[in-house]
Parts: structure tokens; sequence; C-alpha cells
């Protein structure tokens, strides 16, 4: 089995199942079988309806939740095998809404160097990054508004230098300028530092800007999975069809 591990993949499942208890002790599956792998240095898209298990993919990518079958591999090395605060380093993670720690922004910037004693670099340079003034710096985090508090949770977990940033429908409540800055400042880190991003979204169009690949999960299934431009041109299931024409109505 070791020999269908890919030392190439920054993730890589095999098999994984995940189920949820149900009403009068009954079990919900939530993830069937997914097998696939996800390039590093990628980005990668996770879509489709609602309740399809793509939250709680993201979720077993850094041992928020564990698999009930299956293996799910980290840069080649079996997801159990990492100690957890080396997977959480090296396996960042954003929500669609993150809560600030308590203290300033600089507080929560710092938050990667208290953990894991990351070289974080200066905070006012990565408030920069993501169009925020510097004098935010002193400022208590729960004073920002909500787009504000979405690029510090941002920050915060990139100043962590991780491998992988797993983001779990992070702009979906911002503005339009709030989701720019974020978009830009996400696929700059890709190229520039080669970050492997898995990024779940409902919106079809920034799928379509943001992402080199699709992943296309119903009813906690993978159903397809490629390039994006082939996905949104020539998927190749029927459910996928109907989701791609039901999203763009």
């Amino acid at each position: 089995m070791n020999s269908m591990i890919s030392s190439a993949a920054a993730v890589q499942f095999q098999n994984v199942s995940k189920n949820f208890p149900g009403p009068e002790g009954s079990s919900v599956p939530v993830l069937r079988q997914i097998s696939g792998q996800i390039a590093s240095s990628s980005i990668t898209a996770l879509i489709g309806p609602s309740g399809s298990g793509k939250s709680t993919l993201l979720s077993l990518c850094n041992l928020l939740i564990t698999p009930d079958e299956g293996s799910i591999h980290i840069q080649g090395k079996d997801i159990h095998s990492w100690p957890i605060t080396e997977l959480r380093r090296r396996v960042g993670m954003v929500f669609q809404d993150s809560p600030m720690l308590p203290g300033t922004v600089e507080d929560n910037l710092r938050t990667a160097h208290r953990l894991h004693g990351t070289d974080i670099g200066s905070p006012a340079e990565w408030l920069e990054k993501a169009e925020l003034p510097a004098d935010l710096l002193s400022r208590p985090a729960q004073e920002l508004s909500g787009g504000q508090k979405q690029r510090i949770a941002l920050l915060r977990t990139l100043a962590g230098c991780p491998d992988i940033v797993l983001l779990d429908e992070i702009t979906s409540a911002l503005d339009p300028s709030s989701v720019r800055v974020i978009e830009q400042l996400l696929l700059e880190l890709n190229r520039q530092q080669g970050t492997t991003l898995i990024w779940v979204t409902h919106q079809m169009e920034q799928a379509r800007r943001i992402a080199q690949h699709i992943w296309f999960l119903q009813d906690g299934q993978l159903l397809e999975s490629g390039n994006t431009a082939d996905f949104f041109e020539h998927p190749q299931t029927a459910e996928a069809q109907h989701f791609i024409q039901g999203e763009s109505s």
C-alpha cells in the first residue's frame, strides 16, 4: 500500500469515510470512500451543494476530526504519524467566521510565534499585505470590523508559514473589496512561496478565478476532480452538469 503513496502530493486520501451521530443512536455518512490527491503548490477549490461534506473533508486534513475509515497522508506521511503541533504548523486553517483571540491585533499576529516559535517578521508588513494600516497593530482585535477581523484571521494563519492552507468559505460574508484583497494575497502567496491552498467556496465565479483544480462533491462522494477550465466547460457527470447550470442560472 505504501507504494501508492505519492511524496509529491500535499494531501492524499485513500478510501476515507466519515460518519456523524444521527438520531436514536444511528450513524449518518458524511463522506463516503474519498480517494484522490492534491498536488503540492496547487490551488484546489472544493465545490458542491451544501451538506456534501466539503468542510468535513477540510477538517480531516489537520485532525480537527478523525476519519472513521481509510487513510490520509500529508506530504507523503501518514497524518497520524505527525506530532499534532507540527501537523497544525504545516497545515493551517481559516474559517468563515474565525474568532479574534484576546488582546491586540499584534498579539493575534504573533500567535504563531507563541505556539511554534515561528519568526513572523514585521507585523506591520503583514498588515500591508492585506491593505490594512499599521496603526491597527495596537487596536483591540475584538473592536475591528467583520472584514478586518477576517483579514487578521487569515494573516494570523499565514504568519505561521504553513505549507498547506485550508480555507473554509472565508470570503462568503465579505464585501467585494475585501474579497479582492484576500484573493490577491493568497494567489501571490501561492505564486511566490508555493503554498498549497485548499479552498471551499460556494461562489462559482470565485472558483473559476482562483483555482487550478476542482473537486466536486455531492452526498459525501467525490464525483469529479480535474482541471478547472475542463470541469466548467466539459463536466463529466450529470450531477456536475446540473450543479453548474443551477449555480449559473
